[in-house]
This record gives C-alpha cells, structure tokens and sequence, in this order.
C-alpha cells in the first residue's frame, strides 16, 4: 500500500474509530488491490457478496457502471454515504474512491394500518422503509409530474426525508415555503415525523396540529391530486401533509368510500362531536354552580338527589373524575395490549361504581365524562383528540370561575386562536370560511363524489 492509499484508509479509520460494525477489506482485482468498506449492520452479506464482491472478481466494469465518484479529500461526505448504508471502495493503483448504493438493512413488510382502520378501501399502510412508502405512492400515480426532493435533516443524526409533490398542480410558493423552512431546522435528532410537524409549524404554541398526519397511501394520494405537499421522514410510518385545513382534521378517507349520506352524517358527526366533548362537562359546572334555573325542574331534582352526598364542589368534583379517567387511559396506552384493555373497561367500572357508591361523585356525572371521553376519539387524527382534551379543561376551570359567561369567553378564544393560525402561512380555517364556492361541495356536507372535482381553495393551485 503506497503513502496516498495509507492516508486514505487511516482517514477513513480515525473517522470510524470504536465502530466495531464498520469492516475494512482488501481484494485483489485486475485494476490492483481494493479496499471495501461498509457497515455489516447496513448490508446484508448476500447484498455485498453479489454486488461488490462478485463483479470485482469476475467483472469490474460492471463496478464503474453502478459506483458514484466520492471526492477521497472530503472524508466526512464519504463518512456519510457510508453511515447511509453504501460501500466504499478505494482502488489503491489510481487513488480513486467510488460508493455502491448497498443498504439492505431489514425493513418491516407492509402490513394493515391499526390506527386508520377502514371497511371500504385499500388496508394497506407505510412502513418506516423511506423507499417503501414512495414505492407505495408510484404504484398509485404512475405520472411523471410526481416529484419527490430528498433532504438531509438533523445536525447530529443526518436523517434523510422526502418532499412529495405534483409538479403541475402544486402552488410553488407553499413548496419554497416549506424548503425554506426544512432548510433552516437546527435539531440535533429527529426520531418521528411528528417532531419534524412542530418543528415546521407556523404556531408551536397553539395545542392543535397544524397538518394533517396518516399513515394510509390512498389518503396521501388523494391530497397530492390536490395539490398538497407530502413529506416522509426515514425510519418514520406517518406522512405530513401541508398545507391542512381545521376542518380536514375530522375528515377520513373511507367518507370517500361511503355513500354521501353516510358521509356526511359521519363527518357531522365527529366535527359537532369535537365541540361536545370540550362543552359537556363544563355546561354540568355552570349550570350546578352559577345557573340552575336553565335545567328543566325534573332534571334539577334529580342532580341535587344524585348530589346530595357528594361533598365537594361541582368544579372540584369534575376535575377529579376527569383526572382519573386520564390516568386510566395513560395507564392503559402503555400496558400490553391485552392488559391495557382490561385496565380501561374493569377499572372504569370499578373506580365509577366505588365512587358513586362512596358519595365522592353523582352517577349522571360518571355519564357525562364517559360521554365525553367517547367524544374525543371521533376525530380521525389523534393529535386532534389530544388537543380537545387539553383544551376542555379551559372550558372546565372557565365555567368553574363564571359559569356561562367564562364559557363564551372560553368560546371566543377558541374561534379567535383557530381563526388565528396558519398551516404553511395559509388560513387554517378553510374551507370553513371557503376560498372557492366549490369547497363547500367538501365540507361537513359531502357532496356526491361527481360533485367533488375542482382543488380546494387552501391548496392554491396551478389549475382547477
């Protein structure tokens, strides 16, 4: 080995130092002795074997076809390429450095989504293989305006990800929008998608998500047709796509599957619903606590009787149970499946019943925050369910302090802040507010599919 291949391959090695996965190699071949680097945690055996390994004994050139020139004088980018799973080889007779694309590290099969479950439509979802979900993508958009942007993110990590977008329909100036913004992310690691969303959103304060997150290749699709941006994130399941409406929120794909009059009931439904679970509760305050006269005197009757053992204040008495229905439902998200479950059913009925029975709480409250939490799990995206539990407690303490009255004042800052914020510096409440009259053929009322043509508004795009 001459002195400029020594440099070399110590550069190489003082850069992998206490890296027991990285091997070095030297073969000879008839172009003289090669030094093959890779991670064995990357690259299969077989991977290396028949691509590297074959052609160098039997034909090199087919090497020089399928390698890409790395500058030897830039170590760290060929670092890089080789913690991104490629193989290195250092021909030492001309001092030349080439890379192989050889990642084969085990990837997770396709299987069905648990989150985004359907009845009507494809099961399939993505994976965390970065090249898998594109795939999953083509095989639906066989068009050549589907583009797709690879980045490098993440000061310490150097994680790849993926900007998705139709060439001819995307608005160019949300896609600058969103570069710019992924261009200028300063985070050491980044593990999930979902920490990319918050680093990228135009409000990190507000506790809503600003853009919608799946997880199903038919739903992406139908956003990309529209105009919208996809981003993927390697070792991530969830895709992001930007620009979202609030209303998009509470919309599933399968009310595209369905008829429209199931549609729209559905979809009904789970927005209404949103606004019932953050209101149900607090109305039990205002109306015990400031306003009595409002319930019919039946009704009155019987939660002072239902009431009539139970010590504390209404206020008091809300925030108790609602805690203890939190804990149950953290305590159950991080058992074993199995186990998980029984806690929620048998310790909801046990914890309720005891209460009751005990004079700490009324029994037509047990109903209401059992309705409550039913509520909440009606929108599709669970970021959304999280945000109508943080913010019914507002609503909760609001209508402990003034009743009714701090409940519109709840209500007014809750319009104020949706009207408020953004997503990718669009308005985020369209198409509640509509942008184009053909917007509200897809809204709460789901117009029959013949019906549903044109982009959105929020989308901006090129062309109808």
């Amino acid at each position: 080995m001459d002195e400029a291949a020594w440099q070399i391959i110590a550069k190489l090695k003082q850069e992998t130092y206490e890296v027991d996965d990285v091997k070095f190699k030297m073969t000879s071949t008839e172009e003289g002795d090669v030094t093959v680097i890779y991670f064995s945690s990357l690259v299969e055996k077989m991977t290396i074997q028949t691509m590297v390994y074959i052609p160098l004994a039997n034909n090199i050139k087919q090497i020089h076809q399928i390698s890409e020139y790395v500058d030897s004088k830039k170590i760290s980018e060929a670092v890089k390429k080789l913690n991104a799973g490629q193989t290195l080889l250092y021909f030492h007779e001309t001092n030349g450095l080439v890379s192989v694309d050889t990642y084969s590290a085990p990837t997770r099969a396709i299987a069905n989504t648990e989150t985004e479950s359907t009845v009507i439509g494809p099961q399939d979802a993505f994976t965390e293989s970065l090249e898998t979900n594109i795939s999953l993508l083509r095989r639906r958009i066989q068009s050549p305006m589907l583009k797709n942007e690879n980045r490098i993110i993440g000061s310490e990590a150097n994680i790849k990800i993926s900007i998705m977008y139709m060439e001819n329909i995307v608005n160019e100036k949300n896609l600058e929008n969103l570069r710019n913004r992924i261009d200028q992310i300063d985070y050491p690691l980044i593990t999930d998608v979902s920490v990319l969303k918050q680093l990228i959103e135009d409000n990190p304060f507000s506790p809503f998500p600003q853009y919608y997150m799946t997880v199903r290749p038919d739903s992406v699709c139908r956003y990309l047709i529209d105009g919208r941006i996809i981003v993927f994130l390697d070792n991530s399941q969830t895709a992001i796509v930007c620009p979202t409406s609030f209303f998009e929120m509470f919309v599933s794909v399968e009310d595209y599957y369905n008829r429209w009059t199931t549609a729209s009931l559905l979809r009904m439904l789970r927005f209404f619903g949103f606004f019932l679970t953050i209101m149900i509760t607090p109305m039990y305050i205002s109306a015990l606590t400031f306003h009595p006269e409002i319930l019919p005197y039946e009704l009155l009757l019987n939660l002072q009787e239902s009431r009539s053992k139970v010590p504390f204040p209404p206020l008091i008495e809300v925030l108790f149970i609602e805690l203890i229905v939190e804990v149950l439902r953290e305590a159950g998200s991080r058992m074993p499946t199995k186990v998980g479950q029984t806690i929620g059913i048998v310790g909801g009925i046990v914890i309720g019943t005891a209460a009751v029975q005990a004079g700490l709480l009324s029994n037509i409250l047990i109903v209401l925050v059992a309705t409550s939490a039913l509520l909440s799990f009606l929108p599709p995206i669970f970021l959304m369910s999280n945000a109508s539990r943080f913010v019914r407690y507002i609503f909760i303490l609001s209508a402990g302090l003034f009743g009714l009255f701090g409940q519109m004042l709840a209500l007014a800052w809750l319009i104020h802040h949706l009207l408020s914020l953004k997503s990718l510096g669009t308005n985020f409440m369209t198409p509640a507010i509509p942008r184009k009259p053909t917007d509200l053929f897809d809204s709460i009322i789901r117009a029959p599919i013949d019906y549903i043509r044109d982009k959105k508004g929020i989308s901006g795009t090129k062309k109808n």
